[in-house]
């Protein structure tokens, strides 16, 4: 094993693989600024171009792809609003009002160093526990990926704002929109009306891109937004956070990565919903959790080093067991066998020189794309000093564009524009857009794991009984949201006798 770990390496610092991995990263990276064009996507449209590359190329170029595109996705997050990557739309909670007060470059640098420390750890993690920790995925059923969903159902209770009823009715307004569309199970059609185009369902990425990017445009216009941010930008060095700032966001990246590659060892835990999850987690934390949404670092930092963990994470049950947890992986997958690698506990002993490239080749990718992203940091935050006449068009050509690209469909133009008007209706009445977006991302995995656990049961809810860590995480979750409503209630409560108290005074 000694012997395999050091061919690995020196064969990660050959000058090809270095150029494999430097082509992967500045693809990714570019993958993840254009929403729409997901690393999958870009993947697929690569694959048959690998198949004449060696093979630790090819790997190496597919790894660099994907979690380039994490570190890519956060930049028009941050700056326009817009998710270059699915997994970066919970970044916008905070990014972008941190580039309205003029911290763009501390949220793009935040962005970028917490998505390093995710992929280094991440790198480590898989080569020290590969092998052992990837069989936890093998003990989850339908009854456990159940109870794992209900209890990440838990963040609606964070992210439903002022009325948990209102945020409970969006969550479960998402998940109907997730259901338009062909029946994974029956092939039966629902909620389509007898459209073609809705038999195919709603893509995340239109629907995100309308919610956030359109919707955006349409406020700012109504709004005469002159430009996003009006202060004055220096060198991309003073840009960094610093102190303070820096130490808490340096800390929400340890949780964010601790977090998200614990989750992400599970099969359909997708790096957007970890993301989701921890930034959850980081509102709990807070000492002022009232203040995210507004432009807290953490908010940013957490997120984006967890959908990076979360990456990383999913090549413990690829490479150890052969399940890709996620589309991008099942290319990965893909791209191994067409090699005539057959991803499984023997490969770390078969092919252990090969496996040690590709570990190798993820802690230089990594540093790669840190290389690349932080000094320009500058270059990007200045983009939002353009006049917003200029930057809004571009931004809404950008969306619609986003929103073509992953079907090549007009009809996916049509829905981000229905969900851009959806969008700026719910912000006039500040109604808030994670909770339909969380529902619209778990909604399936939790219709799914149900169905498939009440048919093993025979229709019968003791499953959730039956199953120990079923049982756990649905107890999990009845406490925590049992807790959490009734802490809202007194905060409340407390706050509506201060404020009595003063007006007596």
């Amino acid at each position: 094993m000694d012997n395999a770990l050091l061919q690995g390496l020196v064969a990660a610092f050959s000058g090809m693989n270095l150029l494999f991995a430097l082509i992967g990263c500045l693809l990714g990276t570019l993958v993840g600024v254009l929403p729409g064009l997901g690393p999958a996507s870009a993947m697929a449209i690569l694959l048959p171009i690998t198949m004449h590359m060696p093979p630790e190329g090819a790997i190496i170029i597919m790894a660099g792809i994907y979690y380039g595109a994490m570190y890519g996705g956060s930049t028009t997050s941050i700056l326009m609003n817009i998710p270059g990557e699915t997994a970066s739309a919970v970044t916008m909670q905070d990014g972008f009002p941190m580039t309205k007060n003029g911290k763009a470059g501390q949220a793009l640098a935040i962005a970028a160093i917490g998505s390093y420390m995710a992929g280094i750890f991440g790198a480590a993690a898989i080569s020290f526990i590969g092998p052992y920790v990837a069989d936890i995925a093998l003990k989850f059923g339908p009854a456990e990926y159940f109870g794992l969903v209900l209890f990440s159902m838990t963040a609606l209770v964070s992210f439903a704002g002022n009325s948990l009823v209102k945020g409970i009715a969006l969550a479960v307004l998402g998940m109907a929109l997730a259901g338009i569309g062909t029946d994974p199970l029956t092939g039966t059609q629902r909620l389509t009306f007898g459209n073609i185009e809705l038999s195919k369902g709603l893509d995340v990425v239109p629907v995100l891109v309308g919610l956030f990017g359109i919707s955006e445009v349409l406020a700012s216009m109504g709004d005469k937004v002159e430009k996003i941010f009006t202060g004055q930008l220096g060198s991309w060095l003073t840009m960094i956070p610093r102190g303070e700032e820096l130490k808490r966001g340096l800390y929400a990246s340890m949780r964010g990565t601790i977090g998200g590659f614990v989750m992400g060892l599970l099969p359909g835990m997708l790096p957007a919903i970890t993301a989701y999850l921890c930034y959850d987690i980081e509102k709990r934390v807070s000492k002022t959790p009232e203040k995210f949404g507004t432009g807290m670092i953490e908010g940013v930092a957490g997120p984006e080093a967890a959908n990076n963990a979360t990456a990383m994470a999913g090549f413990i049950p690829l490479l150890a067991l052969g399940i890709p947890t996620s589309p991008a992986l099942a290319i990965i997958l893909g791209t191994l066998m067409i090699n005539g690698l057959t991803p499984g506990p023997m490969l770390f002993e078969t092919q252990g020189v090969f496996v040690w490239t590709i570990i190798g080749s993820m802690l230089i990718a990594n540093t790669m794309l840190l290389v690349l992203n932080l000094p320009l940091v500058g270059l990007w935050a200045r983009l939002s000093n353009v006049p917003y006449s200029i930057l809004g068009p571009v931004v809404l050509a950008v969306c619609l564009i986003g929103a073509y690209a992953p079907r090549n469909t007009m009809f996916d133009v049509w829905v981000a524009i229905g969900f851009g008007v959806i969008g700026y209706a719910m912000r006039r009445y500040q109604m808030p857009l994670a909770p339909l977006i969380l529902g619209f991302l778990l909604g399936p995995m939790l219709e799914q794991s149900l169905r498939q656990a009440l048919s093993l049961s025979g229709g019968s809810l003791s499953f959730i009984v039956n199953r120990p860590i079923a049982l756990t995480l649905t107890i999990m979750a009845v406490l925590v949201i049992g807790l959490t409503t009734y802490m809202r209630s007194r905060s409340s409560e407390i706050s509506h006798l201060i404020e009595e108290s003063t007006n007596e005074t």
